[in-house]
């Protein structure tokens, strides 16, 4: 089979097709066979992802067809996401370390960050941000490195999440600009006040995290589960973000499928859902006077389920 593939488009071909055989899934980063098999196929060859086509029929030696193989066998075999196999997530045009410390980096926010939060953010002012429920520290890194300006904290409740952020920081020289904090959300903040917060916390219900397929099981499920709903932290985070936001400040916080959900619960919030080049996909824009006015109805929904 190996002497029938030769050049680097025949592998990627192959890989997509095996790949679409074995009924994997795709959801970490990439969400088709095609580019999954790019990426392994790409980092077996230490080759650049943004390889010029033209390079697709270069050929392979005995020894490079083994190593993309073993990769694309090990996606197969073990159903392990492609970035945790190849160690590296794109992310806001960044390379991220990634691990299964922390989720694979995927959040829309990314697209939101590159374009410097316009138009929601305006003409405010913005010297200090926080990346609520970082991970592997993909937002709040990302946001240093496009905006060298802000100050930027990056919580998380995983000693484990945050080691992985920590290297990440020093990938990126981040860290003057980058504070890394464990913290239950806003629990070790007290008296922090930020003109941006930006949050992609865990929203995923019950019955949906025990319906992921296996490749999910290699993401910590910390990041994933979130309640009957999926909005057990997100009610946290807009109950308690007006004591940590400026007075003109701006809360923008993800909850995917659990957008439903909350419009139903907070029918009276001036939400404004977000539109990306791909659509809507469940990620909010507030201003902290709306959490405020509102707050008593939040804070008693956030209280009944502690």
């Amino acid at each position: 089979m190996t002497a029938e593939l030769a050049t680097i488009i025949d592998f990627i071909r192959y890989g997509a097709s095996r790949f679409g055989e074995a009924g994997l899934t795709f959801g970490h980063g990439f969400d088709n066979a095609l580019d999954e098999a790019t990426q392994l196929a790409l980092h077996a060859l230490h080759l650049p992802h943004d390889l010029p086509p033209a390079y697709g029929q270069a050929r392979l030696t005995a020894a490079e067809k083994a190593q993309v193989l073993t990769l694309f066998q090990r996606r197969i075999d073990e159903r392990i996401p492609a970035c945790y196999l190849t160690g590296e997530a794109w992310f806001a045009g960044l390379c991220f370390l990634t691990d299964a410390r922390a989720l694979v980096p995927r959040s829309p926010i990314a697209e939101l960050i590159e374009a410097g939060f316009q138009p929601w953010l305006g003409d405010r002012h913005v010297a200090r941000a926080l990346d609520l429920c970082t991970g592997s520290g993909c937002i709040g890194i990302a946001m240093a490195v496009h905006r060298p300006d802000w100050q930027v904290d990056a919580v998380d409740l995983s000693p484990d999440a945050l080691e992985l952020a920590q290297s990440n920081v020093e990938r990126f020289d981040a860290g003057e600009r980058v504070r890394l904090i464990e913290s239950d959300l806003f629990s070790a903040l007290a008296g922090e006040r930020y003109d941006l917060i930006v949050t992609n916390p865990p929203y995923v219900t019950h019955e949906e995290t025990d319906a992921l397929p296996p490749e999910y099981a290699f993401e910590p499920e910390l990041g994933l589960r979130a309640g009957d709903d999926g909005l057990d932290l997100a009610l946290r985070i807009l109950r308690d973000a007006p004591e940590h936001l400026t007075e003109d400040g701006l809360l923008i916080c993800e909850v995917g499928e659990s957008e439903r959900a909350l419009t139903a619960l907070l029918p009276e919030l001036e939400f404004d859902w977000i539109e990306f080049k791909v659509g809507q996909m469940g990620v909010f824009v507030i201003e902290r006077e709306a959490l405020v006015r509102h707050h008593a109805r939040i804070r008693a929904l956030a209280d009944a389920r502690a």
